[in-house]
């Protein structure tokens, strides 16, 4: 057959195969040698195929892929030159995917010599510009050769050890855990921002707003707590006849302590009493409390955190409908009582405590109340410190100050100042004598400074009185007598 019979032969196969040939061979450039090769290729035989010897000498056959050129087209390696299943080579192409490279390891030859690290001069420096790089290297403000050098002195200066390890927990305080909490004070700035636009129709009264703001950042809390963190253990402290007290429970028991002690409010606002048939020993706090927890089959679990959210709803919505005028209710604690108005700011001052103990207890850092709701909880404690100072005279716990003296109710007396620093900072005159006398800056025998959420941890019963004041003034004997008096009205 004719060299135009073998491409009419070849045109056709309608398979794959002849399809890859021909596309192998339209995708390349045509050198002579190519068409050379082709002619030899295609007039050999009759029925254009090669003979045995081509396929021997092509290095190697079209049955070795069974399909021809188009197992070479398709694989990427050297294109196949006669259509018709044997290969061949071009030793004038480059491939148009090259080969992988060998590694120089596989090779045999030498690796590259590395370059060899310059060597560093230690710093040689005087002991005085040492140790005024101490405060730098606490913050881990050095460089590497002045941290080499300083920690290097560290080992021969004990003097200079001991001012860095003085040092290093200084800094270590100044970097206080952040919060992934938002603002306390953002949840009220957003609430009165929408309440400026629309009023509500019924408001919930100014005295009750902080213990709503209290009890939602303590829910806030609590939504992502898993079983070990709702049984993780809880020490509640507080100050009973001028000596530290402590209960150990778990973070469920402090939330059901919450609620027997908030079932307070609900009787005095005609609400359900959430101990139920549970009758305590002694209507107090502590009373309600142990009741509780001595009725649960179980120890309280993470089921307490519902009814006492609803029942803070409750409490919160039933003042927002009686209005202002349910302020002056009172509500009894068994051994003393509280408008309606201050045992609502009790309430919401004994939530953030708990909830800080909480926090605590999980490792988890929480932020003090908003600056005016602070406030409020200071002023109510600075209001209640003149009837605990008489009440502790009479038990014998507060020794009579050399000139004491009576007064007139309403009259001026001695008085102490106490000044808050910080957030819910301001002035109060703390009368000394009688609950009925009145504060006079002009009968002033004694100042004491404190910080603002310092206060609060003295009268919740974390900080003993002998440390709590940041500056005295005056009477030392009036001074102790008020402190002492601030760490009494922690309870359980």
């Amino acid at each position: 057959m004719s060299g135009a019979g073998g491409f009419e032969a070849h045109d056709e196969q309608d398979g794959d195969e002849g399809r890859g040939a021909r596309e192998g061979s339209e995708d390349r450039e045509v050198f002579p040698e190519d068409t050379e090769k082709m002619s030899h290729g295609l007039g050999n035989d009759d029925d254009g195929t090669g003979s045995a010897d081509d396929d021997h000498e092509s290095g190697q056959g079209a049955d070795e892929h069974g399909v021809g050129g188009a197992a070479s087209a398709g694989d990427g390696g050297p294109e196949d030159t006669a259509g018709n299943g044997s290969q061949g080579t071009d030793p004038h192409r480059t491939p148009r995917i090259p080969l992988p490279r060998a590694s120089v390891e596989d090779t045999g030859r030498p690796l590259p010599a590395l370059e060899e690290p310059v060597p560093s001069v230690p710093l040689v420096l005087e002991h005085r510009v040492l140790k005024a790089l101490l405060g730098a290297w606490a913050l881990a403000a050095c460089s590497a050769e002045e941290t080499a050098a300083v920690e290097d002195h560290l080992g021969v200066c004990g003097a200079c050890a001991d001012e860095a390890l003085r040092l290093r927990g200084a800094v270590g305080l100044l970097q206080r855990p952040e919060s992934l909490d938002l603002d306390p004070g953002l949840r009220t700035r957003v609430l009165e921002g929408c309440l400026d636009r629309r009023p509500p129709r019924i408001p919930v009264p100014e005295w009750a707003t902080p213990y709503d703001a209290e009890t939602a950042r303590l829910d806030a809390l609590l939504q992502d707590f898993g079983d070990a963190e709702w049984h993780a253990p809880v020490r509640l402290r507080w100050f009973d006849a001028d000596e530290a007290t402590s209960r150990r429970t778990t973070v469920a028991g402090v939330m059901a302590h919450l609620m027997s002690v908030d079932g307070l409010v609900a009787v005095a606002l005609g609400l359900d009493d959430p101990m139920g048939e549970v009758t305590a020993d002694a209507p107090t706090p502590a009373g309600r409390t142990e009741a509780y927890w001595r009725a649960s089959h179980f120890p309280p679990t993470r089921s307490v955190r519902t009814p006492w959210r609803e029942q803070s709803h409750d409490l919160v919505r039933t003042v927002s409908f009686t209005g202002g005028t349910s302020g002056k209710l009172e509500v009894t604690y068994g051994d003393f009582v509280l408008p309606l108005h201050d045992a609502m700011l009790d309430r919401a001052f004994e939530c953030w405590v708990h909830a800080e103990d909480i926090a605590e207890a999980v490792d988890y850092p929480y932020e003090p109340p908003s600056p005016r709701h602070l406030n409020r909880m200071i002023d109510l404690a600075a209001r209640v410190l003149p009837a605990v100072l008489a009440e502790r005279r009479q038990k014998g716990l507060a020794a009579p100050a050399h000139g004491r003296h009576l007064v007139s109710a309403g009259g001026p007396g001695r008085t102490l100042r106490l000044e808050i620093e910080g957030l819910g900072g301001g002035e109060w005159l703390i009368p000394l004598d009688s609950p009925a006398a009145v504060g006079s800056a002009e009968h002033e025998v004694a100042h004491v400074a404190l910080d603002g959420v310092e206060f609060c941890q003295l009268a919740a019963g974390h900080v003993p009185p002998a440390e709590a004041a940041a500056g005295q003034l005056g009477d030392r004997e009036a001074i102790r007598d008020v402190l002492f008096a601030a760490a009494s009205l922690s309870r359980m």
